[in-house]
This record gives structure tokens, sequence and C-alpha cells, in this order.
């Protein structure tokens, strides 16, 4: 059977000091000045107005999309100068190497590229509290001799030039001298992947973060073993600072963690990553290919202030992009309309491609607009698609048994786990709407990321350098230090 990375083991993300262990730290970096009596780091960083964060163009640490900046590191590098009151300046670079130069040379503050605290690196830098783990992977192509033990490894495993990857490569040569492995500086670790699905070579070796996302694009890469137990990632800074920094960050996370930040951006970047399935990704990728770009124009057309491919995902989980597709339950056609829906958003013929994909698009725009607004807008679209699959009165009788829990009601990382609670009576005895299959819609949103994260990436224009033209184009107008 092929080792899958199930959303279970990708949910260990979270793994923070604990507040207590913080409160202590913070009364011992509390200082604003350093021995000598010159301005802090915190202090100088404040003063200049400007915090200035190396990174690497990642899916999960930094890219862009529509010229706007994204991802996990991003997202808390911006709240993190926010607490500072200084703005913020991402510094991507193209490698490893790269990134920690920046550092070492004073031109940035601080690195955010979802590195990990390893032996080596802790002898030269510093690390701040851990927001997630990851299990280094052994990777090789599907249908060759998968190893079980490093002693199995047969041919070549290619790493990341100065990566964590390459360190415990190195420390495990000494016991394995037969070990053939070689760093490169010319990829990044998606592209290394890659490399496995072409049969370019054997083995690589990567966080099993992103090898759980990048089966979605690469089916025929799998998971051999892990090489690690999980390492915490954490932000890292020059060893040679005082501990201003140092404490602002833990003062931060702790207000993160108690704040809910940590686990609505955990569910944001990781909540949708379920077991990969080989048969269903095969299929989606074909069908992407040879049928999607006939009514893409269609999802394109009426996506309004949707993103078209959003729609299009939504479409693919309803009828896998058949305009003659019916369920047992009635409802039919690109974006499965029941009759009553149709009516509502002036649908006359349900199999007609053009009329389904308008009528679904205003249908998911009307029930955006419909949800209680204290719902975060960057999860407003994942309680959407419930209430398309499920009906917006379920959701909103999900959202008041959350709320009876103790739970956050505007939480999807929580509404989610609670939709099977409408399966059981002692639940939802006590709603309005009663009995529904909260399983399926849970299941129907996951996919619908799940597929939406794959037409991001089939849609994403690269260069031979693997980054789209806005990010070569933002890397090129990096200033000058």
């Amino acid at each position: 059977m092929p080792v899958v990375v199930n959303e279970d083991s990708l949910l260990r993300r979270i793994c923070l000091l604990s507040q207590a262990t913080l409160l202590a730290s913070l009364l011992h970096l509390s200082g604003c000045e350093n021995k000598e009596g010159a301005p802090s780091q915190a202090a100088h960083i404040q003063s200049r107005g400007e915090l200035r964060v190396g990174t690497l163009y990642h899916p999960l640490y930094y890219f862009l999309r529509d010229e706007q900046e994204e991802g996990l590191d991003y997202e808390l590098a911006r709240l993190f100068a926010d607490s500072l009151e200084v703005e913020l300046t991402m510094v991507p670079a193209y490698s490893l190497d790269d990134l920690f130069t920046l550092l070492d040379a004073g031109k940035v503050d601080m690195l955010a590229a979802g590195l990990t605290s390893t032996p080596l690196r802790r002898r030269h830098y510093r690390f701040g509290p851990s927001y997630y783990e990851v299990a280094q992977t052994l990777v090789y192509r599907k249908g060759e001799l998968r190893p079980k033990a490093p002693e199995q490894i047969a041919g070549e495993v290619r790493v990341l030039a100065g990566s964590s990857q390459a360190e415990w490569l190195h420390a495990l040569q000494q016991e394995l001298p037969e070990l053939h492995w070689e760093t490169r500086r010319d990829a990044d670790a998606e592209d290394l992947l890659r490399q496995v699905a072409e049969g370019r070579t054997a083995h690589t070796l990567v966080e099993d973060t992103l090898l759980a996302r990048t089966q979605r694009y690469y089916p025929n890469v799998e998971a051999a073993f892990a090489l690690s137990d999980p390492q915490p990632v954490a932000w890292v800074i020059d060893r040679r600072d005082d501990d201003s920094l140092l404490g602002r960050m833990l003062a931060f996370f702790n207000e993160q963690q108690q704040a809910g930040t940590l686990t609505r951006l955990n569910e944001k970047y990781f909540g949708h990553v379920q077991d990969f399935d080989y048969v269903d990704t095969r299929t989606f990728l074909r069908r992407a290919e040879d049928l999607l770009p006939r009514y893409q124009p269609l999802f394109e057309r009426y996506a309004g202030e949707l993103d078209w491919r959003l729609l299009a995902a939504i479409s693919y989980q309803e009828s896998h992009w058949d305009p003659q597709a019916r369920s047992y339950t009635g409802v039919r056609g690109m974006m499965m309309l029941t009759e009553d829906t149709a009516r509502q958003v002036g649908v006359d013929d349900r199999l007609d491609p053009e009329q389904s994909i308008r009528g679904g698009a205003h249908y998911l725009a009307s029930l955006m607009t419909r949800l209680p607004d204290a719902i975060p807008e960057d999860e407003r679209v994942w309680f959407a698609l419930a209430a398309y699959n499920l009906g917006l009165g379920h959701v909103l009788d999900v959202r008041r048994l959350t709320k009876m829990k103790a739970q956050d009601p505007n939480s999807w990382a929580q509404v989610k786990e609670n939709l099977p609670l409408l399966h059981q009576p002692q639940w939802h005895s006590k709603t309005r709407y009663g009995y529904a299959r909260g399983r399926e819609a849970q299941k129907f949103v996951n996919n619908v990321r799940q597929y939406y994260q794959s037409l991001l990436w089939l849609n994403a224009p690269t260069t031979d350098t693997g980054l789209t033209a806005a990010q070569r184009e933002r890397s090129a107008a990096v200033p000058e230090f």
C-alpha cells in the first residue's frame, strides 16, 4: 500500500511554546536597550519604520497572485510588522544560500520561509517559537521499487543546497557511506519533485506538507517513509543581534495563539489536505487538459468578483464538467442546481452549460452576501461552499451548535469539525432545520479546495525558472540595501 500524508498527520501544525514558557521568556527578554546602551534591534526597526523579511517564493511561504502578496509566512510577517507599528518589506531570494546571505549581510532583519530548526543552523542562528512542524519524507516514483528504510535507498537522492534535508543526509552518510546524493542550486523543492515524477532522479527529500500539496499536480510521486521525527518550523534571526526582536516575536506568537489567528491560518493552508487519491487526481488532470478549455470562457465570463477557477472547481466536484450530469436527488447540470435554485437564479434549462454556470455563480455570490458579517472575509467562501452543498439554513444551524459547544462560530476550522453533528439526533434535534448530511458537506468543501489549488497551479503562467512572470518582476524590483 502506498504511504499517504493525511489530514491527521498534517494537523500537528501548531506546536508553540506553552503560555507559561512564553511569559517567562518575555520577562527575560523585555529590555529595550542592549548591554552597551545603544538602541535595541527592535527599537532600531521601529525607528526605521520598516521590517525587512527575507523569504523564498513558495506556495506556503510567499507568492504573488494577481499581484497580491500571499502565503502563510507573509500573513504572519504582516501581522508582526503591524504589532511593531512599522511597514513590511518582503525580500525574496532564489535559493536557501542566498536567503541566509541576506541575513548574514544585515540586509534583512529576519527570515520567514518555512525554515526548520536543525542542530547546524542553531549553531549560527537563533530561532523564534515554532508555528508548525514538518517531517522530512523520502519520495520515489510510483511504479518503482519503494525503499522502506535508509539502507534500502537505491539510486540518487537530490536535495536543495543549504537545506535541512542536505544536513540530514550528510549525517546519515556517516552511517551509510554508500548513500549517493547531491545538492542542487538550480531548482526549488517543487522542481525536485517534478524531476522524480519525470524519472530524472530516483528520489528527493522534502517536507511532508509540500508533498501532500504537490501530489495534486504530480500524482505519480509517493512517500516512501519519513526520515525524521517532526521538526519545528520557525523564523530566524541573526545570533549577533540582541534579545529584543526575539522577545517581540515571543509576545506576538503568544497573542496570535490566544486570538485564534494561528488556528485560522493553519486551516487556511493545511486544513483541506486529505488522503491522496491517485486515480481521482489523474482523472482530474486529464480532464483539466482535455475538457476544461471548452468551458473556461464561461467560467471567466460569469465569475464576477469570484475567481473563475473556484467556479470551475465547484463544477468539477459537482459534475466532472458534464453538462448532462444528474444525481439521484434530482439536481442536474454543470453546477448541479436543484429546480428551486434554478428558478431563483433565472435558469430555464439546467442542462445548458452557460445557463448552469451563470446560475451557479449567481447562487454562490448570493450565499456569500447572506452569511453573517462576523465571518472573516478570507473564510466566507468556505462557509458559502458548505451552504451551496447543504443549504444556508443548515450552515447557520452548525454555527449555533458550534457556539453551544463554547467554540468560535466564525472559525471555519471549528465549524467544519462540527458539521457531522447534523447526523446525530442529540444535536440536530436542537437545530431549526434538523438532520442534514454534514459529512458530505465537509468532504464537498475539502474536495473543492483541493481542485481549486490544482487549478491555481495549472493556470499559473511560468517561465523556465519555474516562477511566474509576476514573481520575476517583483524579485527584479527588490531594492538594494
